[in-house]
């Protein structure tokens, strides 16, 4: 999820009894719950290195002990101070902990068995961002200052926050639990249909970050893939929704496949969806090709999209990944 709920999390942890255990408790939390993404400085690779490396090493559980000293070195370098080691270490496996499970819940998911397993784990019960739950831990954070405030005015004790912490996560768990229940009622509707006369090879349901009981259904039939919005109090309409369908297979999209970015985008995604269009390139005639996962957009829209240049006789000449809608690559002269 977001850096903001990670770190609102890991304060929440802190207030809620964890910051007794070692001098600069707080800080420690809160690092440590944002330590992971430290795999974003393979940034300066580029998008697609960042995108091999995300959510890699740095969330998987034999990465857990080490990301979680690195965050302690940190602390005790920015104050220049000893800490006890082994309680300041623990606190920061709590918090790194914290950060891959929250990252779990979501559909982009988590590689928690590397370098056992290259296996994905996604529990698709949050977004990347959650409205409810980002404001139950901004509720929890300010809630101190603003209990000090009026206690001034009152002449009463302010309250130090213990209280509306544990509150603020017993919701988080409680919201993704009920979460859970509405997941598993739209996965049962969409398999237990039939598309197109077509049984499902597999669903998913991915959810609202505003919306609790709107889920986006997601299934993939042999011939299609279909995209559609769910209600998960109503009933299931298996008529509704986009409709993409699976190419024959094509020399263009065989050489897309080769290259680095095609490769491991095919790798990652669960939903992979393909486009081409032609364009017009100082060579000659060409073919543009989108790919893109349906969990995060459509062909030139969302996110998470590799694209492919090839001349007409097929060969690759460009290959692009892009975090965003990939609207303006690989369109030659054209654009």
């Amino acid at each position: 999820m977001d850096n903001l709920t990670h770190s609102l999390t890991g304060l929440a942890l802190a207030r809620m009894g964890l910051n007794r255990i070692s001098p600069r408790a707080t800080l420690l939390m809160v690092l440590s719950a944002n330590a992971p993404d430290i795999d974003a400085v393979s940034l300066a690779g580029g998008q697609l290195k960042n995108f091999e490396i995300h959510r890699g090493y740095t969330h998987s559980l034999i990465g857990l002990p080490f990301v979680a000293a690195l965050a302690v070195i940190v602390v005790a370098a920015i104050h220049r101070e000893k800490l006890p080691w082994l309680r300041a270490w623990l606190l920061c496996c709590v918090g790194v902990a914290s950060h891959n499970l929250i990252d779990w819940t979501n559909a982009y998911g988590v590689r928690l068995l590397l370098p056992f397993s290259s296996r994905w784990f996604h529990l698709d019960l949050n977004s990347l961002f959650d409205l409810y739950i980002l404001a139950a831990l901004v509720l929890a954070a300010v809630w101190p200052a603003f209990s000090r405030l009026v206690s001034r005015e009152i002449g009463d004790k302010a309250s130090a926050g213990r209280g509306i912490a544990i509150s603020a996560l017993a919701f988080f768990l409680l919201f993704d639990c009920a979460r859970a229940v509405l997941h598993s009622r739209v996965i049962a509707q969409l398999q237990s249909r039939l598309y197109e006369n077509q049984p499902p090879l597999q669903a998913a349901a991915l959810p609202d970050p505003y919306t609790p009981v709107r889920w986006r259904g997601v299934v993939e039939t042999p011939s299609a893939y279909r995209l559609m919005s769910i209600n998960a109090l109503a009933d299931l309409i298996p008529e509704g929704g986009q409709i993409f369908f699976k190419p024959v297979p094509r020399p263009s999209f065989q050489n897309a496949k080769e290259t680095e970015a095609f490769r491991y985008f095919l790798y990652f995604s669960r939903f992979p969806v393909w486009s081409e269009e032609p364009v017009t390139m100082d060579q000659g005639s060409g073919t543009r090709i989108d790919l893109v996962d349906l969990r995060f957009g459509t062909p030139g829209t969302g996110s998470l999209h590799c694209i492919a240049l090839e001349n007409s006789h097929f060969q690759v000449l460009g290959s692009w990944f892009t975090y965003g809608s990939g609207a303006q690559l690989g369109w030659g002269r054209g654009r």
